[in-house]
């Protein structure tokens, strides 16, 4: 019976692992792992650890480790399909009937590791023989010790098209070019893949050889430095991380994992200390590479070169992650100094400057600024512009609401606190006080406009139906300095809300004149109306720490702008039906689970802002109201 990788994954994300293990052995809670005195050795203090997240125990004395199948066949003796029934049973799933196709194709695979692994000890002798004496100097050159030759399996193919089939006879040819170790033509020609290379297996997470990395020795025109072996049944590029072996345990120990471009790469860090180094091979991250890296930790660091196809790589990595981006999981990015690759750096400051950098990696956001607002020169409003939707596309393709609205806010602060800066101060006498404010705290010789005043004083007193939008309005007013912060969100409500514009010209006039130093910013005596009575939000409530009511009025700024943003995109879904019927459906669909995400959280809001007055006393004041009850009209 053979079982998919498929199907077993689903088996074990089914299976809780610290259930079954607690069936023999006490297991005590430690943060988000369980710990206990490890059951295969003797032990007076716990070195046997459960995480129920990776799907994994290990115990730092013995070294075991496994999975929950892994646990049922070495803990409690059993088969391994006799684990599985067991544990499926449990799961409610029914194992998989007998499948000759998928029998015989397993073993093939187990046929063609014969090959992989003989080909690779006979790549090894030919290292140490006479044909690999320029092999060895070039890897010695390079600074690789006696100790890393060995311990990531270098050899030698020698500059002859038959050596390999010669070498391996006792196997089919077919065989041989079934598992990438030959090459066969249209006309029936066979001729071995690798000549003239240095050697470099590629393993599975099991250590098993499944394919072979080469590099070329010299410089010869037209031959690609570096070749790898083709996908074959035992291979596939985009399932497999170069070291992961090695680094899966390493990773254990130092809680990351650090991707790099390629091998020598890998061979480099590990040699100079850094054992938990994996490489894609010849691609970009893919999406199961990266649920891969994210089963070991939860914020991998890539470490790409510092060149420009460096950078675009980490770029292209960024792409893929978006869309897979969940709480607790994301990458970080390590950028190295420009022309240098993990290997150049490590020869040239030391292990040191490597440790360095990836102590202070930089987050996914960050990069992901830094990388748009670099890309071009913006030296107008139309590359600003360019700028901000290339951001927001970004934005776009996150699949987590909560994630993507955050990712939204923070890269819109970036970009208003860089396309918009403070105004300097004007030279008509006006004083500008230093109170903390960054320059929106002036002293006004004139008040507000007669105009503005109204306006605002109309959105104060509940002139409008919307008890949302009137409470943001009133606590932009509390805290003037938030309207320059959020300005360019405040811009896209006007565009969005043609019927709101007066009112954010308004706010935006308050921003200059209004004297946000005295005791209290809104009052009778500026003009302006009192709050509403309702100050049930954090940042309306008088005794608030400002910097919770700030992130408290962000985060509502945040929402009054989403659902015409929404309302609108939807609009002109439905305009272009008649011209893409099945695109405009399917972007109706994602659009209107987009509003059901944000009535979601404009009603947690709501709960949130309530529950203060909750647990304050039993008996509310009349003007309270729940979430359910705000109009959003």
């Amino acid at each position: 019976m053979a079982l998919s990788p498929q199907w077993l994954d689903e088996l074990r994300a089914r299976v809780t692992l610290s259930t079954v293990i607690m069936r023999t052995d006490k297991l005590q809670k430690a943060g988000r792992e369980w710990k206990a005195c490890c059951p295969f050795h003797d032990e007076k203090s716990p070195s046997f650890t459960v995480n129920d997240q990776k799907g994994f125990y290990h115990c730092f004395g013995c070294g075991a480790h496994g999975d929950v199948i892994r646990w049922m066949t070495d803990q409690r003796g059993m088969g391994f399909m006799d684990a599985v029934k067991e544990l499926a049973a449990e799961a409610g799933m029914e194992v998989p009937a007998p499948d000759p196709a998928a029998a015989k194709k397993a073993e093939k695979r187990a046929s063609l590791i014969d090959v992989t692994t003989e080909a690779q000890e006979w790549f090894v002798n030919n290292l140490k023989s006479g044909d690999g004496r320029e092999a060895l100097d070039y890897l010695r050159g390079r600074g690789l010790t006696n100790q890393t030759l060995r311990d990531f399996g270098f050899g030698y193919a020698p500059e002859n098209k038959q050596a390999l089939a010669g070498a391996l006879s006792a196997f089919d040819e077919q065989m041989l070019v079934e598992a990438g170790m030959r090459i066969a033509t249209d006309d029936g020609t066979k001729y071995d893949r690798f000549r003239g290379r240095v050697m470099l297996p590629i393993q599975d997470a099991r250590g098993r050889v499944i394919a072979f990395g080469g590099r070329i020795l010299g410089k010869r025109e037209g031959i690609a430095k570096y070749l790898n072996s083709p996908d074959t049944p035992l291979f596939d590029k985009g399932r497999t991380l170069y070291n992961l072996h090695r680094a899966s345990p390493a990773s254990r120990q130092s809680g990351r994992v650090i991707v790099v471009e390629g091998y020598m790469d890998v061979v480099a860090l590990a040699q100079a200390g850094f054992e938990d180094a994996v490489a894609p091979l010849g691609t970009a991250l893919t999406e199961m590479q990266l649920e891969m890296l994210w089963r070991m930790v939860e914020v991998p660091i890539l470490c790409f070169d510092g060149d420009n196809a460096g950078q675009k790589a980490a770029m292209r990595a960024i792409g893929r992650a978006l869309p897979m981006l969940a709480p607790g999981r994301s990458l970080s990015i390590v950028r190295l100094p420009s022309g240098m690759d993990p290997d150049d750096l490590i020869a040239k400051q030391g292990p040191q400057a490597m440790e360095k950098l990836l102590a202070e990696p930089m987050s996914l956001l960050e990069t992901l600024w830094q990388f748009e607002r670099d890309a071009q020169p913006l030296d107008s409003p139309e590359a600003k512009a360019g700028l901000k939707k290339r951001l927001l596309d970004h934005v776009d393709t996150i699949g987590h609401g909560d994630i993507a609205a955050l990712y939204r806010r923070e890269l819109l602060d970036l970009y208003s606190a860089y396309a918009f800066p403070p105004r300097p101060p004007r030279g008509n006498g006006q004083n500008w006080r230093g109170n903390g404010n960054k320059g929106f705290g002036k002293q006004r010789p004139q008040g507000l406009s007669a105009e503005a005043r109204g306006q605002l004083q109309r959105a104060m007193s509940g002139g409008m139906r919307d008890t949302f939008k009137q409470a943001v309005i009133a606590g932009l007013v509390r805290f003037p300095e938030e309207i320059s912060r959020h300005s360019e969100t405040l811009t896209r409500l006007a565009r969005f809300e043609p019927n709101a514009t007066e009112l954010v010209e308004s706010l935006f006039e308050l921003a200059e004149t209004l004297d946000s130093g005295g005791a209290n910013a809104i009052s009778d005596a500026q003009g302006l109306p009192a709050p509403p009575a309702d100050r049930s939000y954090a940042f309306l409530r008088e005794g608030t720490d400002p910097v919770d009511a700030r992130e408290e009025l962000a985060e509502a700024v945040s929402l009054l702008v989403e659902r015409p943003a929404l309302e609108a995109a939807l609009a002109a879904t439905v305009g272009r039906f008649d011209e893409d019927p099945e695109g405009s459906m399917a972007e109706q669909a994602r659009l209107r689970q987009s509003q059901d995400l944000l009535n979601k959280r404009l009603k947690a809001f709501g709960r949130r802002k309530a529950a203060p007055l909750a647990t304050k006393e039993s008996t509310s004041a009349p003007n309270d109201q729940s979430a359910d009850e705000m109009k959003m009209d």
